[in-house]
């Protein structure tokens, strides 16, 4: 197979991941049940018009989408492909209150039609004018994973060249309502988090969005290469370690070969435990986290592979993320492992290009 690569990286977060020197103004979040993404200006990238019919999903997916391209010098990707949890979860749920409040009648068909999962790709495509694959995945925790993959067979396969790959997801009032009934948030009396050895259910909820354009050919100012994909959507914790070894063994590498580990602790104790056993196989690796920084969400590991870009890049590790205090000399090979609540566990592996 041919290698591909990663040319652009950009992400809104709830972190100020748009602002050039986000690395050294990282701040971790211990204290507060829903995180919201800090976002941009929105006026300096859509009409204001165009933006008052756009839910936050799709306004920040625009914006991110525009970065990412700009930053690979691609004006038109050969195919646009968007991994999703939730999708447009506001306008669905201003569509499902009208439903509600009018007794099934009279109902105007804007909010459904912005609420379908793929209305982001099919934003940015109708914005570029772009009439390529246009692709959405809606696989919860490992939507961005199946995206990348569908780029990667794409990109192998002489389809395309150039693939802008995003991941987004947003917060409605309704449904972290749901969410604090059943548990998935954090109970308040169980804040501070202490997400490495935390002996409570449940997450904080954060929200975001990623892109990048995979590329055949280097750009001049590329990131990194993505060598490999593996998604399981059942895990024995038993088998964790064979689950990593042997995708490590598909790529001929061994724990040894990986200089870098990011694991997606988000301190859910009932699940964290496949982390703290993915740790045993990497002794000589640095091993660090991301989620107290992110916060909890499908699509939480667009951060990750945000962040990695970049260590890969500019080889230089936030304190922050660190769980030990080795570090290698050179950062050559990545490994994100990532789960949400025990189901849809991912493997990324990314190398220095």
């Amino acid at each position: 197979m041919s290698p591909v690569y990663i040319n652009s990286a950009t992400c809104i977060s709830v972190q100020d991941t748009l602002n050039e020197n986000f690395i050294q103004n990282l701040k971790p979040e211990h204290s507060t049940q829903v995180l919201k993404a800090i976002e941009p200006n929105y006026k300096e990238f859509i009409p204001p018009a165009a933006s008052r019919r756009m839910s936050k999903t799709v306004k920040m997916s625009s914006v991110a989408s525009k970065h990412a391209l700009q930053e690979a010098g691609i004006e038109n990707p050969d195919a646009i492909i968007v991994g999703t949890g939730m999708g447009c979860s506001q306008d669905s749920e201003k569509f499902l209150k009208n439903v509600l409040d009018n007794d099934e009648e009279f109902l105007t068909p804007t909010f459904f039609i912005q609420s379908t999962h793929n209305t982001v790709a099919g934003q940015i495509a109708l914005g570029l004018q772009c009439h390529a694959y246009n692709f959405t995945y809606v696989n919860t925790s490992s939507s961005l994973e199946f995206a990348f993959l569908d780029a990667k067979l794409q990109i192998n396969d002489g389809e395309a060249e150039n693939v802008l790959v995003g991941s987004a997801d947003e917060q409605t009032d309704r449904t972290m309502q749901l969410y604090k009934l059943n548990k998935t948030i954090k109970k308040e009396e169980n804040l501070p988090v202490d997400y490495l050895n935390s002996t409570t259910d449940g997450v904080m909820w954060g929200e975001g969005a990623s892109f990048f354009v995979l590329g055949k050919d280097k750009a001049e100012n590329h990131y990194a290469q993505l060598h490999d994909i593996q998604i399981s959507n059942k895990l024995d914790l038993d088998k964790t370690q064979q689950f990593i070894e042997g995708f490590l063994a598909k790529n001929n590498l061994t724990a040894n070969d990986i200089d870098a580990v990011i694991l997606g602790f988000s301190g859910d104790s009932k699940s964290d435990v496949y982390y703290t056993k993915a740790m045993n196989v990497f002794e000589d690796s640095a091993l660090l986290y991301y989620k107290h920084l992110s916060g909890e969400f499908n699509t939480a590991s667009g951060f990750s592979t945000f962040i990695a870009c970049h260590i890969l890049k500019n080889q230089e590790i936030p304190e922050v993320m660190m769980i030990n205090d080795l570090k290698k000399e050179e950062v050559k090979n990545i490994l994100l492992y990532n789960h949400l609540g025990g189901n849809d566990h991912s493997l990324v592996l990314l190398g220095k290009a």
